[in-house]
């Protein structure tokens, strides 16, 4: 398949919520290795926030499209510093494993460093998502050592089925 790369469009809303949340909570989201569905319930995002990204002035929702479809997004947020932050990765769970995610992943960095000046990506993932996490590093980034506190209290982020939650940093050299 060979994609298109974009920037995301309000128009795009529904239908990037509707990927986000295919990739990590429900059934549909068990067809493919990323889901959350075993950690959390409910939603992973809302058109609130997918419109913030879209709409933020320092952010973007990179969107990839194969065969005339919405098949995967990340977002994309330029920091202080040369830094910026990879979030809402998301690929279509029949999609996931077919080269699809590594292609954005790569888009997103170049976007970073090209457009944005970025020097460094970073990312937080749950802890409890090994695999995840390994196909990160597999990607070239690294644990920072860092941790940060999963958003209990933020119902946009899903319903936890457990109480140790919490997110690992990863960072990635661009230069």
């Amino acid at each position: 398949m060979t994609l298109r790369f974009r920037s995301a469009a309000l128009r795009d809303v529904p239908a990037l919520v509707e990927l986000i949340e295919s990739a990590f909570r429900g059934e549909s989201s068990r067809q493919g290795w990323t889901t959350e569905a075993h950690l959390l319930d409910g939603q992973r995002t809302d058109a609130e926030a997918v419109r913030e990204v879209i709409t933020g002035e320092a952010s973007r929702m990179v969107v990839a499209e194969g065969d005339g479809e919405l098949v995967g997004c990340c977002q994309l947020e330029l920091r202080d510093l040369g830094v910026a932050y990879l979030g809402m990765f998301s690929v279509r769970p029949n999609l996931q494993g077919a080269g699809v995610g590594r292609a954005i992943a790569m888009e997103a960095e170049r976007i970073a460093r090209d457009e944005g000046g970025a020097q460094e990506m970073r990312i937080t993932v749950i802890r409890q998502r090994g695999e995840l996490i390994a196909w990160y590093e597999r990607l070239g980034y690294r644990r920072t050592g860092e941790t940060a506190p999963f958003p209990y209290h933020d119902r946009r982020f899903g319903d936890p089925k457990v109480d140790d939650l919490e997110f690992v940093v990863l960072t990635k050299s661009l230069v």
